[in-house]
């Protein structure tokens, strides 16, 4: 209706009226604007939340901060989040069973089947509460209160709600121990950085072996391990890095208490060669000692009697519900011997579901076609290449699926094949763990359990150390717990990259060994004497040390620091030069200076390289370089010589040691 078909007077009062709604409504559309600002944003955590209500304003602890949980049952996730946020904040709350009171965080069970198994929900008003109808959903909301709270000086909480909850069920990594050991300390790190992830599987590959061509083509010179403690078969264990039992079992029961489930695997009848080693009886002449003789019935004897060694007992070494039987790679040049295989796979199946256990095996029966059925049901299956194991009639077949594919999720570093590190940006964009190399399923299919990736140590000898192997993990693990648990995450790649450097990799870890957030020098001091300590441990990729040197004679192998995880040296052990150690390699400077010499000296490293400068003069870049290993003629391989620097201890020297400075970054010349 137009305001023209109105009487003047009634139209003032029409035009007044008008205006003053126009006027209401606006403030009502300002008021709603600002109430819109008002609500906060979704918090940024790793896996990223499901579903958010931003609320108005914040909970802020303060150092009367309590952890109440309803029942006992919660008491050790309450108490197990204490420690973790005094490790992480330095101050550590109450816990007690208890109401809830305001500024309190409150846990507590209750049911809800939309939520699932791990699901969780966290309402942030005057108290925190946590609720979930699992125990594993509400350990779940306290690495989320952890992630939120190590975000903000003052460890302030968002007000709002949350539901979370997975899109799959198994979220995890496979670290291969077998042709690199990988101590003990790391592999609970490890759990710990998971478990800040919501990942909650670690499949730990128990043994393998080198390439033959990587050894002159000599399977006895051919590098070969198994990583466990074995009374049944002594001298089986490899002497240069080995599990005791009890720590193995110690390890998954910690692991367990994080929500973390442990999957051993004792790889055959393929990379056995540990195994023929053994007992030479046992390989196969016709295919290779890296393969078991399937027609020796020594073979089953043998490994009947190694698996029996962990499953066996009330309080078995391998702990949990799950055990890895291998079964990749073997030869099908004939078919009587993929018959062979299909045998020993069913068998040592339903061998090892005898003890109660459910079987893993990586996929291999496309590659193996054959006759001998194979049992199916209950078995988790590792769909790692298509042509090995198509992934559709596997799931046709029965069998559950953890989606691996190696062309998208394999590390095997510095190899030149696979990736050396992940492309973390097509996997938060493009992948899935429906997304099983060119297979494509539905999402959340029900033949899928979850997916993982792996790092494969296949390269023995070529200087990649523990903390190189962290330093490719550690990215891929935060985008593949983002993409097991929401597949279809919101945040942009870019977003999500420049975050997730601000998260702590888990409470009281730090295996990058970073100092400080920002570029900058983080620590100097006038002088160090010998044997003195410094406040950090190492200092991770990428950094700068730089120190002036009053030289004097130095006995062969003085230290000028050391750390649990590496040393540098002032007069190294071989040679009497500069020189640094870690993981069982030695590297070389072509330096030493002359008793009395004045020097200033400058070390820088990254993820590739590390260099030494002496008065501005670089002495050498050491960089990747091919060399022939293990006494190797035939093949050359890429060799690394990196360094985390060791700051923790300074050693026993004699020269002077002044204007110590230590930068978080490559400081350029």
């Amino acid at each position: 209706m137009s305001i023209k078909n109105f009487h003047p007077q009634e139209k003032g009062m029409r035009f007044f009226a008008f205006v003053r709604a126009l006027v209401l409504f606006s403030l009502f559309v300002g008021g709603m604007c600002v109430t819109l600002q008002a609500q906060n944003p979704k918090p940024f955590v790793i896996p990223e939340l499901k579903e958010w209500k931003g609320g108005d304003g914040f909970f802020v602890p303060d150092k009367a901060l309590r952890i109440v949980y309803e029942s006992l049952a919660l008491q050790d996730i309450a108490r197990n989040f204490a420690d973790d946020y005094e490790a992480m904040f330095g101050v550590r709350p109450e816990t007690v069973e208890a109401k809830p009171r305001k500024g309190d965080i409150f846990l507590a069970l209750k049911r809800d089947k939309k939520l699932g198994k791990e699901g969780y929900a966290i309402d942030i008003d005057r108290y925190v509460k946590v609720s979930a109808p699992e125990l594993t959903g509400v350990y779940w909301a306290t690495r989320t209160l952890l992630q939120m709270s190590e975000q903000s000086d003052n460890r302030q909480l968002p007000k709002g709600r949350v539901r979370d909850y997975p899109d799959y069920a198994l979220r995890g990594f496979m670290i291969d121990c077998g042709r690199k050991f990988i101590p003990m300390e790391y592999l609970q790190d490890m759990v710990k950085i998971l478990s800040y992830y919501k990942m909650n599987v670690l499949h730990v590959h128990l043994n393998d072996n080198g390439f033959k061509p990587h050894f002159n083509n000599d399977w006895n010179r051919t590098y070969a391990a198994f990583r466990l403690e074995c009374e049944t078969f002594p001298g089986l264990t490899a002497r240069d890095g080995y599990y005791t039992k009890q720590e193995f079992i110690r390890f998954q029961k910690d692991a367990s208490a994080r929500f973390v489930e442990i999957i051993p695997e004792i790889d055959a009848p393929a990379h056995t060669l540990a195994f023929s080693h053994y007992k030479p009886e046992l390989g196969s002449k016709e295919f290779g000692m890296d393969h078991l003789d399937l027609a020796n019935p020594k073979t089953y004897a043998f490994m009947d009697a190694l698996f029996k060694e962990y499953l066996e007992g009330d309080d078995p070494v391998f702990q949990g519900p799950k055990v890895h039987i291998g079964t990749d790679e073997y030869s099908n040049e004939k078919q009587e011997v993929v018959e062979q295989f299909r045998a020993f796979t069913d068998h040592y199946i339903k061998y090892i579901e005898s003890f109660g256990k459910q079987a893993c095996v990586w996929g291999a029966l496309t590659h193996a076609a054959g006759d001998t059925p194979v049992k199916a049901e209950d078995v988790l299956m590792y769909t790692w290449h298509n042509r090995y194991a198509q992934p559709k009639d596997m799931a046709e077949r029965g069998y559950k699926l953890v989606s691996i594919p190696d062309g998208l999720v394999y590390i095997v570093p510095i190899a030149g094949y696979y990736y050396d590190y992940l492309n973390t940006e097509y996997l938060y964009n493009q992948w899935t763990p429906a997304h099983v190399a060119d297979e494509v399923f539905e999402e959340k299919d029900p033949a899928l359990a979850g997916g993982m990736f792996a790092i494969w140590n296949d390269v023995v000898g070529n200087g990649v150390s523990v903390k190189d192997i962290h330093h490719r993990v550690y990215p891929a693990l935060q985008t593949m717990a983002v993409k097991t648990w929401n597949a279809t995450p919101q945040l942009s790649y870019e977003a999500f990259e420049t975050k997730r450097l601000s998260l702590s990799e888990a409470p009281d870890v730090n295996q990058l060994a970073r100092i400080g957030k920002e570029k900058a020098l983080v620590y100097e001091a006038a002088e160090v004497r010998p044997g003195s300590e410094l406040p950090y441990t190492e200092i991770g990729y990428n950094y700068t040390i730089t120190f002036d040197m009053v030289a004097a004679a130095e006995a062969v192998g003085t230290e000028l620091f050391r750390s649990p995880n590496a040393v540098f040296y002032l007069a190294d052990p071989a040679k009497g030069m500069f020189a640094f150690s870690r993981d069982g390699y030695l590297n070389t400077f072509p330096f030493r200076p002359y008793p009395g010499e004045t020097c200033r000296v400058k070390i820088m490293g990254d993820n590739v390289s590390t260099s030494l400068y002496i008065n501005g003069k670089l002495i050498e870049y050491m960089g990747i370089e091919k060399r022939y290993l293990n006494g190797n003629t035939e093949t050359a391989n890429n060799y690394i010589r990196t360094l985390v620097f060791p700051l923790q201890k300074a050693g026993n020297f004699k020269s002077k040691i002044t204007n110590l400075k230590v930068y978080n970054y490559l400081l350029e010349e």
